[in-house]
């Protein structure tokens, strides 16, 4: 029995790795550090109460946005610990099985498990406030879609310490990733925990869709959105018709490793290049997901930092509804070399450099935004300032890259590694942290102060370039990725030794920012934020800091691009609008459904990655029931007396 225990632990729990050994301790301390708090300040029921049961979407949006930047942290000791490992001759600190799971989780968890929340998390903060909206349309769905993600997350995180991490790279190609490859239960955690957050990522583009096209302000006319609003909504329109389809194709390549199906394979008429071209038809819509909402987020700190209305708004629009178009015609350039046919080649080629021409419209407008503005230099418009020069090399890169001749040198060496970091860190975390900035008053009620955020923005500025520009240079020089070490005679070392150096300067910004959050938080009080701390030019400027349960007192109008600036040049003139009674607001109540439901998914997903049947319909038949209580719930919604808005309204007048 005890000899059974023993072997069933060595196969259940990764072992032999120092490293390994030094997380599972930290993760045991964490937890019960966590566990030790909550009990000895009696904070259990708060928590229940006030965070695991919201459905505020301005809650939501804070945890998915904490949760994004502890994914931030996870994946940057991935790249770290590939940096060390890259960066003298034969060093041997990761070995080659690692450094393959190191690589593989880094870029799943940067893209789908840091990118992506701290976009959802932007998007429930904001969007509501932007449009005049109380709430998103479906508030229930809205947190059970958080949950899927969070839970998805932990269970794709479980698999370094637990089974062993996937090492078929971060798309997963076949057969890398079929059982002839992958024999153990690293790619079935990849794929159930990609599986169960995508699914809460569908149901949130679904969610905000019909939040923008039927909850905004009375008068908020489709071309007097605000543009981050315009983002989300075309990132929604690519969402819906994208994952669908990682949907589908993590589910056939579950299917060939659960039940000896064969979709992917050679043998018995398999082809993996059709899993190739599945996953690139999600893969590269999904780099349009993450960046059109910051381009969003730079074009709102773009107009309130320079005081000006947005340039060429129309074009701007437009442009980002094309590129979630287009986005669905270039996937094959993630493949020009594998024969398609010059035919092919070329078709994709046009349209990659097609795609460039709206995003270009974009750098040229925000340049004309800020020609002859008063701009101020605060950190949210450094972030963006810095974004553009940046994301000019990655586009000029990109359209390299779209040559099919060219790419025969390109392909699959560490330029195309610098190009695809310099877009999606340059475009992406820049962009986010811009309005993780611009909107952090919005959200907590004080200002983060700006010696520490400068500091951050330098060191991970310079880190940024440091690492990446060197990178090309290797690439050119016939560094491929993928690659766990090389020898002394290849010429490569100085740089990556350099490249070495930036990414540590990055990792130094980000505890600057560690360093920023909790030193305002220590301050709040000194640091209190008004509602328009940044003179800005929508409709969540209108409202306290931070934003009430109900976001707005009174519903507001949007008449006007720009409607709080338009309302404050109004009141500056004497014309104020008129008193508005006060009524009894429609709000939704808490569940504990969402979380419940995602707690059971997340055991139906262990089951499946293990193999254990009985697991996986325990967890499937708590979804089951889960769904049947939501069917007869019937008292779901409460309206808030007029008595306490006043009184809420009161207690908040001090910083409207």
């Amino acid at each position: 029995m005890l000899e059974g225990l023993k072997e069933f632990a060595s196969e259940f729990f990764v072992t032999g790795d120092p490293l390994i050994y030094g997380a599972m301790v930290a993760i045991g301390i964490t937890m019960i550090t966590i566990v030790a708090v909550l009990t000895y300040f009696k904070k259990w029921g708060w928590l229940w109460r006030n965070w695991l049961t919201t459905v505020d979407h301005k809650k939501i949006g804070i945890m998915y946005i904490i949760a994004s930047i502890i994914m931030l942290f996870r994946g940057g000791v991935d790249a770290l610990m590939m940096r060390l490992q890259l960066a003298m001759p034969n060093n041997e600190f990761l070995n080659p099985e690692h450094y393959n799971q190191v690589f593989t989780t880094h870029g799943t968890i940067m893209i789908l498990f840091m990118a992506m929340p701290f976009m959802f998390g932007l998007f429930n903060v904001i969007v509501p406030l932007q449009i005049g909206a109380r709430d998103v349309a479906f508030p229930f769905l809205n947190a059970l879609s958080f949950w899927l993600f969070f839970l998805g997350a932990m269970l794709f995180n479980l698999s370094f310490v637990i089974g062993g991490s996937p090492d078929a790279g971060w798309l997963s190609y076949p057969p890398l990733s079929e059982l002839s490859h992958s024999p153990g239960v690293g790619q079935n955690f990849y794929i159930w925990g990609i599986q169960i957050s995508g699914i809460g990522s569908l149901a949130t583009g679904i969610n905000f869709l019909v939040t923008i096209i039927k909850m905004r302000a009375p008068g908020m006319r489709w071309m007097k959105m605000p543009m981050f609003t315009w983002s989300v909504f075309s990132t929604c329109i690519i969402i819906l018709f994208a994952f669908p389809i990682l949907t589908v194709t993590l589910a056939l390549l579950f299917l060939d490793r659960f039940a000896g199906a064969h979709f992917f394979t050679l043998d018995l008429g398999g082809n993996p290049m059709m899993y190739i071209n599945l996953i690139w038809m999600w893969g590269h819509p999904e780099v349009y997901i993450v960046v059109l909402p910051a381009f969003g987020v730079f074009s709102e700190i773009v107009s309130t930092f320079s005081r000006k209305k947005l340039f060429g708004y129309k074009s701007m629009v437009f442009a980002m509804l094309i590129i979630s178009f287009l986005s669905f015609f270039t996937w094959a350039h993630h493949f020009f070399t594998m024969g398609s046919g010059a035919d092919v080649n070329a078709f994709f080629a046009v349209t990659t450099m097609l795609i460039a021409i709206p995003t270009g419209v974009k750098i040229f407008n925000w340049l004309f935004t800020m020609y002859r503005g008063r701009i101020r230099m605060a950190t949210p418009m450094m972030w963006t300032l810095a974004f553009i020069p940046c994301f000019i090399v990655g586009g000029m890169t990109g359209v390299l890259l779209s040559v099919a001749p060219a790419d025969f040198q390109f392909h699959n060496s560490y330029f195309l590694i610098a190009h695809f970091h310099q877009v999606l860190i340059g475009g992406v975390v820049f962009g986010y942290f811009a309005g993780l900035y611009y909107w952090w008053p919005k959200m907590f009620g004080f200002q983060l102060e700006e010696k520490l955020g400068k500091w951050a923005f330098w060191t991970w500025n310079i880190g940024f370039y440091v690492c990446f520009m060197p990178q090309y240079a290797v690439g050119l020089m016939g560094m491929t990725r993928r690659l766990s070490t090389y020898g002394w005679d290849t010429g490569w070392w100085e740089l990556n030794f350099v490249s070495t150096i930036g990414a540590f300067l990055m990792g130094v910004g980000f505890l600057f920012q560690v360093a920023q959050i909790a030193d305002g938080i220590r301050k709040y009080k000194s640091l209190k934020a008004s509602a328009d701390p940044w003179d800005g030019r929508t409709l969540e400027w209108s409202i306290p800091s931070p934003a009430p349960e109900y976001n707005f007192a009174v519903t507001p109008r949007g008449d006007d691009i720009d409607e709080w600036w338009e309302e404050k040049e109004r009141r500056a003139k004497g014309i104020y609008p008129p008193e508005q009674p006060l009524e009894p607001i429609h709000m939704p109540k808490n569940s504990g459904i969402p979380f419940i439901m995602s707690v059971f998914w997340f055991i139906a997903g262990f089951g499946f990655v293990f193999g254990w049947l009985w697991m996986a319909i325990l967890g499937l038949a708590g979804v089951g029931i889960c769904m049947i209580a939501r069917s007869f719930s019937y008292d779901t919604d409460y309206y808030i007396p007029v008595d306490e808005i006043k009184r809420t309204e009161a207690s908040l007048r001090g910083s409207v």
